[in-house]
């Protein structure tokens, strides 16, 4: 059963027009608990509004999830009529199953040779989109959030800041993940309509905030990088992973070159792109190359995406502590930039 509790909501923060998510303080029990509640699907909350809770995360103490949601408003949120016209369901068959509109259609229009840039965390996303901008000003790049890390489309303050500064043309939630300026059914589809009629230059496809993880080969939410670049090869994209690499994480099983990208090189069942730092070593490398896949050495301006003042964590680690991480996904930006027509 889910985990769920009843509460009074006790601190409200207001809410941006650009934002989807609110923050709140709600009295559970006679504890007063960090909560966020989905603006988008249930709407905004305010002081003394009776709710009801998942509580799992923040008792199971997860770091990226570290906080009560709200199920649903008792007071205010009972009155919703969903989107006008929508059939398609997100969700679906679950207690927040809700229709969209999707941007799937009827045409196949094979986008030959845009490129797409797959990541498997969303820490990735700013320094791929920064340095993709520097190689290629101007280009129209869309964002496809898949599976693998949180679902909803409104939970990345990344993703607001990359579309204000215009590095981001275009959010698009795809499969499980939902709320994202526009939806689609399947990743292929998000792929193509941004591709093929969005008029994207690139897409980079990747997950939201969070992974999913057991440590064991399969069973991340980095695997999903495999299926977004099966996804991306099928449409016959020019498609380029990003590797995840770590000089700071403490965990041997990613440091260096991560078993969550040697996984994906080892599974995937056609060649794509790997950039890395140009003097980057890993005995992984010969391992992918000897599987047909293309190392890519790219010089990197690790100071000046410092100087941007977009994010520079991962994982409480800044570029100084793991400098491989946001390397890698600079030369992937810059790799992607050198690919658009």
């Amino acid at each position: 059963m889910l985990k769920l509790r009843r509460g009074t909501v006790v601190v409200a923060d207001p809410v941006r027009d650009d934002e989807q998510w609110q923050r709140l303080s709600v009295d559970v029990a006679g504890e007063q608990r960090p909560a966020v509640v989905d603006v988008a699907l249930l709407g905004s909350c305010t002081f003394g509004d009776e709710v009801v809770v998942n509580v799992e995360a923040r008792d199971l103490a997860l770091g990226s999830g570290g906080f009560d949601v709200v199920h649903v408003n008792l007071t205010r949120g009972l009155s919703g009529e969903g989107v006008p016209g929508a059939h398609v369901m997100k969700l679906n068959y679950s207690s927040l199953q809700h229709a969209v509109l999707p941007v799937e259609g009827e045409r196949l229009a094979v986008p030959l040779g845009r490129p797409v840039a797959v990541f498997p965390l969303h820490g990735h996303l700013a320094p791929l989109a920064w340095a993709l901008a520097q190689a290629r000003p101007g280009a129209r790049v869309g964002y496809v959030q898949t599976a693998g890390g949180a679902l909803p489309g409104g939970m990345s303050s990344t993703v607001l800041e990359l579309r204000r500064l215009g590095l981001l043309a275009d959010h698009v939630t795809a499969g499980p993940a939902y709320g994202g300026e526009r939806e689609a059914i399947t990743t292929a589809g998000a792929i193509h309509d941004g591709l093929a009629e969005q008029g994207w230059d690139a897409a980079l496809v990747g997950p939201g905030p969070g992974i999913l993880g057991s440590g064991s080969a399969l069973g991340h939410g980095g695997i999903v990088a495999m299926d977004s670049a099966h996804a991306a090869l099928a449409l016959r994209c020019a498609t380029v992973l990003v590797a995840r690499m770590s000089a700071g994480d403490p965990r041997p099983r990613h440091q260096g070159l991560s078993h969550h990208t040697r996984t994906v090189l080892d599974l995937l069942l056609a060649p794509v792109t790997l950039p890395v730092e140009m003097g980057a070593t890993d005995p992984a490398f010969a391992a992918a190359r000897a599987r047909g896949h293309v190392v890519h050495e790219v010089a990197v301006d690790v100071e000046g995406y410092r100087a941007s003042g977009l994010p520079a964590r991962t994982m409480g680690r800044g570029i100084d502590e793991d400098r491989p991480f946001f390397a890698a996904a600079l030369a992937a930006g810059t790799t992607v930039g050198g690919l658009v027509r």
